[in-house]
């Protein structure tokens, strides 16, 4: 599952017309707190259930996650956030309900314009969905769709980009599968890394001709997804290659033709990579001996979550979440304090 872009979805609020007389002013505002209280109340509901469906996805609880999903959107009279609809839609169809699925797929290809042809028809979540005569009708409308956005783009250099990202995001997205079957040491998971570091040194190649020749281009040149996959290839690449392209990067972020939130996970993955101290908390390791997942070290944890909010990434404590990760800025602390340590140590 993989979420896709936010976009925001708004609750009607009703405001108290105000009269000359103080009595009925007064019951007004007594009427406008009250349905305000509830209105965020709701939205409330609705983030607790998203975070809760989200946790019983990764146990793989799938029928419960769908259910999850389903009473934070009634909690707002059936709107959604497009991604968590998307991922509802995946949960419904990993526990087999179809019409779920296909019901919220439907409504964010008509409602919401969704138009990621190439996630959708990659997902392995809705693999259950293909055999449906919906899909075909589903995937028609996502096309035209996509086809609507992009008809003012570089239509060749749009088709390479999709080509590179449904490359560079394919065999990803089947790792945890050959992990739960074979292992993380397994020979077949090493098999399959060798053609993950294949597909991205082919892919690289492509990416750096159009950033040598081109530039870094924003989305009204290659749209959502080309300038997405920009970033993807890059930040898979190795230390040298990401450094060349830093600076290009930052720049396109001044101009508007790349995230801040992207550039905040290349400066992150850099940031580690030179044996320094990540400043979003964007990455998260694993001991190698325990497995335990943790926030990788951090500078001025106690202040992370103001870094977020200034390139547009979500408190710390929810990413986390993730992972099934509390973010504890204490025993982050502690943590970091014990891997400098050791690194230290091993040093001398």
């Amino acid at each position: 599952m993989k979420k896709i872009l936010l976009f925001l979805f708004a609750i009607g609020l009703l405001t108290a017309c105000k009269t000359q007389k103080s009595s009925v002013t007064k019951t007004s505002e007594v009427k406008e707190v009250t349905e305000k209280e509830t209105v965020n109340e709701d939205k409330e509901k609705y983030a607790v259930s998203i975070k809760e469906a989200w946790k019983l996805y990764e146990q793989k609880d799938y029928v419960n996650s769908a259910k999850k999903y389903q009473e934070g959107f009634d909690a707002i009279s059936g709107k959604a956030y497009p991604n968590d609809r998307y991922n509802a839609s995946c949960s419904f169809s990993l526990a087999e309900n179809n019409d779920k699925a296909f019901y919220h797929l439907f409504r964010l290809a008509n409602d919401s314009k969704y138009s990621n042809l190439g996630h959708i028809t990659t997902d392995t979540d809705l693999d259950f969905l293909h055999k449906n005569k919906k899909w075909d009708e589903l995937i028609a409308i996502v096309k035209a769709n996509k086809e609507f956005e992009e008809k003012d783009l570089d239509k060749p250099l749009v088709a390479k980009l999709e080509k590179i990202y449904t490359e560079d995001q394919k065999y990803r997205k089947e790792i945890n599968g050959i992990k739960e079957k074979y292992g993380w040491k397994s020979d077949e998971m090493k098999a399959h890394w060798e053609i993950i570091h294949e597909k991205d040194s082919i892919n690289l190649i492509e990416v750096q001709k159009i950033l040598d020749t081109k530039g870094w281009l924003g989305k009204d040149v290659i749209g959502r997804q080309g300038n997405s996959t920009l970033f993807l290839v890059i930040q898979h690449s190795d230390i040298d290659v990401q450094l060349k392209y830093l600076p290009m990067m930052r720049e396109a972020v001044k101009k508007g033709n790349a995230r801040a939130s992207s550039l905040a996970l290349l400066e992150d993955r850099i940031a580690l990579r030179q044996g320094k101290r990540q400043i979003y908390g964007s990455q998260i390791h694993s001991d190698k001996e325990t497995q335990e997942k943790y926030v990788a070290p951090l500078i001025d944890p106690e202040n992370v979550n103001k870094r977020r909010a200034e390139v547009g990434l979500g408190k710390l404590e929810d990413y986390v979440g993730h992972w099934n990760l509390v973010w504890d800025v204490k025993k982050h602390i502690e943590r970091t304090a014990k891997i400098e340590a050791e690194k230290k140590t091993k040093k001398e």
